[in-house]
């Protein structure tokens, strides 16, 4: 099976909120709609069902208001990948009818080290896992920092995965600093020369306050091993929490700037929409997504695919 066809299955749960909120999504909309006001009246409830937002909903409609020519189904596509879209400038270009590419065949991160944090349960170590092998496949030499000390099991959890795919691992003890991990991890990738190193972080402390705190420490002494890292920083974000987990990842962004989203579990959830308020409110671009648990239902993330695969449509690219 085709990613594209595990991210259109995946999408199943999100495809099925709109389709029975609005009665729209399929190839037959040109039948399905006679009257165009109405339809976009439904269209406003099925788009917040799905958790898109209100800010961006309005947005969204104000666009396929706008939109003459075109189908309703293709103007709500249009306006989704516009959502979708981080940067500002690039927006606009869209706007004015050019496509910037947004293939999702490479994600380069910026440095050496990605510091990877959320909430526990997000499936953050699995994800790193994913991430280990997915670089590693790709001819980029691989290392694990096992930082999450706090949750039981879940430096052993990164070294079985280590084990699994060959990539080296830096451990500590369990329950001790994971900021000396992350330390550790950080000075054995530069005087290895290794090219990319991921720090698994806690997800959990006493209280919020703890967990951000020890968030920035480990940022900062990740600095002290190796100047200028960590380049990246990467949520990883359960599809299924939905406006929760946007709220969480706001908390996150404040403590410790992201440069980067992983949406995980979106085959979970009908509030696959949350996409797009992560990315209108946070600013940041999301970097992969995730529809499984195998290896390769995690994989970097395409605006246009993903709206194509919202849809079940394969047309082609604007």
């Amino acid at each position: 099976m085709s990613w594209f066809e595990r991210l259109r299955d995946g999408l199943s749960k999100t495809r099925k909120q709109l389709n029975e909120t609005a009665g729209f999504l399929g190839n037959d909309v040109r039948d399905v709609f006679t009257n165009r006001l109405e339809t976009i009246e439904d269209l406003e409830y099925a788009l917040i069902a799905a958790d898109v937002g209100r800010a961006a909903t309005e947005e969204i409609l104000a666009d396929v208001r706008a939109s003459e020519g075109k189908d309703l189904q293709r103007a709500l596509m249009d306006a989704l990948v516009l959502q979708l879209e981080p940067d500002a400038r690039r927006a606009e270009f869209r706007k004015l009818g050019f496509a910037p590419d947004v293939s999702r065949s490479r994600v380069d991160p910026k440095g050496h080290v990605v510091m990877v944090i959320g909430v526990n349960g997000v499936g953050k170590t699995t994800t790193i896992a994913k991430l280990g092998q997915y670089y590693s496949s790709r001819g980029r030499s691989v290392m694990f920092a096992a930082g999450d000390t706090f949750r039981a099991a879940a430096g052993a959890q990164l070294g079985v995965w280590g084990d699994r795919l060959g990539i080296p691992v830096i451990q500590g003890a369990d329950g001790g600093d994971p900021a000396a991990v992350a330390f550790d991890g950080a000075a054995a990738r530069l005087a290895r020369g290794t090219d990319l190193l991921f720090v698994d972080t806690a997800g959990r402390l006493h209280n919020k306050h703890n967990l951000m705190e020890e968030l920035k420490k480990v940022r900062r002494v990740i600095d002290k091993a190796d100047p200028g890292e960590p380049a990246e920083v990467w949520l990883v974000l359960d599809a299924v929490t939905g406006q929760n987990g946007l709220q969480q990842a706001k908390k996150f962004h404040e403590a410790t700037p992201l440069t980067g989203v992983i949406v995980t579990k979106l085959d979970g959830t009908a509030k696959g929409g949350i996409l797009v308020p992560i990315v209108r409110e946070l600013g940041v671009p999301i970097k992969f997504i995730g529809v499984g648990e195998q290896a390769g239902d995690l994989q970097p993330f395409d605006s246009q695919e993903f709206v194509r695969a919202l849809f079940d449509v394969d047309i082609p690219r604007a």
